[in-house]
């Protein structure tokens, strides 16, 4: 473990070329693959950074519980990519060979076997997770409603062909026919439904081409396809009580959850934070508000800036309201929004007194830099502080994408 963490620490300062010369080594030595990635350059640089952000996520818990059920999901993932046994050989030839070009004279014969067996152990638990279940690759789903609200954001209800299995607060990967081979996982915005339909909250980004496909282009009638439902934005325990804190399209998942609850009716009470950049960006208000009058366990917060003020104030005025509310170490709170926000609003409710293990937020550690979706992050909740750097160092950090 030791030697590849210290190999690791090497090869994270030149990531940016590793990641470039895997993938050239990857489609010189087999030209085929070449035509199961995305063929823009744009996505290719999202590809690369969910590459180096898995990679990184295997190596900060090589120790951990958790690694071998990742993997195994990255692998069932991994069938809507086409991805088949005789490809993990290939990509280790190309990921050793990128590996060693990094680390120059740190590369040895025995910081080699290491990789060498921990790629082993990693593709085969790959490989074990995409041979169980029943699942199939994707799903091919309808979209048979498709609401704008302003220019940016798309509200998409879909009909899966087959059932569709996930819990509220989960999150799917979606590819759409008019940006080939690309994939972005979006919050799923409502619980299971007896029609077995689901909503998709998607904001556009700048040069997101399959979020203004989504938002701008899509038109009722039209197919797309989700991959396996994933994430763990779920409810826990039911005895006690719940903080739900949203921002942006973050909002979807939330949504979702206050759905379970409302079905399921709590014995305490429920505490709802909505935040926006500013308040036309409160697209779903007369939906929370139907809620909140409908039901006494709930109390809702709308945080947004004051008129005429940089959306930025939102944050402050969230840490003042949150500051406001006591019994943080009692909460079980679920959090979603863009990945810096998550960041700082943790580290908030930390200080604040809410436990660590009590804190639940997704993550998505393969997901690229365009993130949102976990990964997952993008819309105008990506820029709702400001548009972060990659964070090539903590993959943890990725939340679903919105955009």
């Amino acid at each position: 473990m030791r030697i590849l963490k210290s190999s690791f620490a090497v090869v994270e300062r030149r990531a940016e070329h590793a990641v470039k010369y895997f993938y050239s080594h990857l489609f010189w030595h087999n030209p085929a693959l070449r035509a199961l990635f995305p063929s823009s350059a744009h996505d290719m640089q999202r590809q690369r950074d969910r590459l180096f952000a898995a990679l990184t996520h295997v190596i900060a818990h090589l120790e951990h519980e958790s690694l071998l059920p990742y993997l195994h999901d990255l692998g069932r993932d991994h069938r809507k990519f086409l991805a088949r046994p005789e490809h993990y050989a290939a990509v280790g030839a190309s990921l050793l060979a990128s590996l060693a070009e990094a680390s120059g004279a740190a590369w040895t014969p025995d910081v080699e076997k290491a990789w060498s067996e921990a790629y082993q152990v990693i593709a085969d638990a790959m490989t074990a997770g995409a041979a169980t279940g029943e699942d199939p690759p994707w799903w091919d789903a309808e979209i048979v409603r498709h609401l704008t609200y302003g220019e940016d954001i798309g509200v998409l209800t879909l009909r899966p062909a087959a059932p569709f299995r996930y819990r509220p607060g989960q999150y799917t990967s979606v590819s759409s026919a008019r940006v080939p081979r690309a994939w972005r996982t979006y919050s799923i915005g409502n619980a299971p439904r007896p029609d077995g339909t689901l909503d998709l909250h998607v904001s556009r980004i700048e040069h997101g081409r399959l979020s203004t496909a989504l938002v701008r282009e899509a038109r009722p009638g039209e197919m797309l396809r989700l991959g396996a439902a994933g994430g763990a934005l779920t409810l826990r325990r039911g005895d006690r009580p719940v903080s739900l804190i949203a921002a942006g399209t973050g909002w979807a998942p939330v949504r979702a959850l206050l759905e379970e609850l409302a079905d399921h009716p709590p014995d305490r009470a429920v505490r709802l934070f909505v935040v926006a950049r500013d308040a036309a960006h409160l697209y779903d208000r007369p939906l929370i508000d139907a809620y909140a009058a409908a039901f006494r366990w709930l109390a809702v917060t709308y945080i947004t800036p004051a008129p005429g003020r940089h959306r930025d104030e939102a944050t402050a005025r969230l840490a003042t309201a949150l500051g406001h509310r006591g019994r943080w170490p009692d909460q079980d709170v679920y959090l979603s929004g863009p990945p810096a926000f998550v960041d700082e609003t943790v580290h908030l409710l930390q200080e604040l007194g809410a436990r660590p293990g009590r804190i639940f937020h997704d993550t998505l550690p393969a997901a690229g830099s365009g993130r949102g979706p976990q990964g997952r992050p993008s819309g105008f909740g990506e820029w709702f502080l400001h548009r972060p750097d990659p964070h090539w160092l903590d993959p943890s950090r990725r939340a679903p994408c919105h955009g």
